[in-house]
């Protein structure tokens, strides 16, 4: 067993319980803002105010100027009432300043149990104001896809947040995600919005790994809305595989 291996085991296991005495210290904290800081995972960085990038890509210029794209720390701040979250914003970069009112600075905190902590709050309300999986994307030493996949899957949670779910999904997913992807895309059964969105997650995966789940999609999807979505983002493609597609539907309408 390595080393590198030993360590992920370890942070797998602490984030549940991190998570855990994370919610305990927010929910303890009086009305008003609860704000905190952890550390980015590589690649992700903003300007402390309105853009984030998960993959550092400041723009450049020929003239040597270049924009501003910190690297972390991510600093989240939430509106507190009656141990309740009802907003959530998040932010890369910057710096927090002294305001007036209640502010309650959790300081840094763990990247993992963060991530853990937004998942499950995601999961659990859909009455929180901005996006409660974001924070957990940008956590460092965080692998967020299965439960990602588990929110999008669980039809008891609302829709938007399932919804975010499948966006990110197609963001972070590896081979192994995909499947499930094409999984929630093809199964008549959930609801159209978050097939559709899971439609268009499979048309954002590099190269050409969503194109055969968009094929079946649009060949045996019961529902009309779902098929010309997936025809849609296949449309965009330029692949071979799908114009034969196309020509096939076409020519059975003749």
């Amino acid at each position: 067993m390595t080393s590198r291996w030993m360590a992920a085991a370890l942070l797998a296991a602490a984030a549940p319980a991190g998570a855990q005495d994370l919610r305990t210290r927010i929910e303890s904290a009086p009305d008003g803002i609860v704000r905190m800081s952890y550390a980015a995972k590589e690649g992700v960085c903003g300007n402390g105010r309105n853009n984030i990038s998960t993959h550092r890509r400041g723009a450049k210029w020929r003239d040597g100027w270049e924009d501003d794209c910190d690297e972390g720390p991510v600093r989240v701040a939430m509106e507190i009432s009656g141990k309740r979250v009802y907003e959530i914003r998040t932010y890369v970069g910057g710096r927090w300043r002294s305001v007036d009112g209640r502010v309650t600075d959790l300081g840094m905190v763990g990247a993992p149990a963060a991530a853990a902590y937004f998942l499950a709050l995601a999961e659990r309300t859909d009455r929180v104001k901005g996006d409660a999986i974001l924070p957990a994307i940008l956590a460092d030493s965080a692998e967020v896809w299965r439960d990602l996949l588990r929110i999008a899957r669980n039809d008891r949670v609302a829709r938007e947040p399932r919804k975010n779910a499948v966006f990110w999904l197609s963001q972070e997913a590896s081979d192994a995600a995909t499947a499930g992807l094409a999984e929630l895309a093809e199964d008549d059964d959930e609801d159209r919005e978050v097939r559709k969105q899971a439609v268009f997650a499979l048309s954002q995966l590099d190269g050409d790994q969503g194109v055969p789940a968009l094929i079946r999609v649009a060949r045996t999807n019961k529902d009309p809305e779902v098929r010309k979505s997936a025809i849609f983002w296949l449309g965009q493609s330029e692949d071979p595989r799908a114009l034969a597609l196309f020509e096939e539907i076409l020519a059975t309408k003749r």
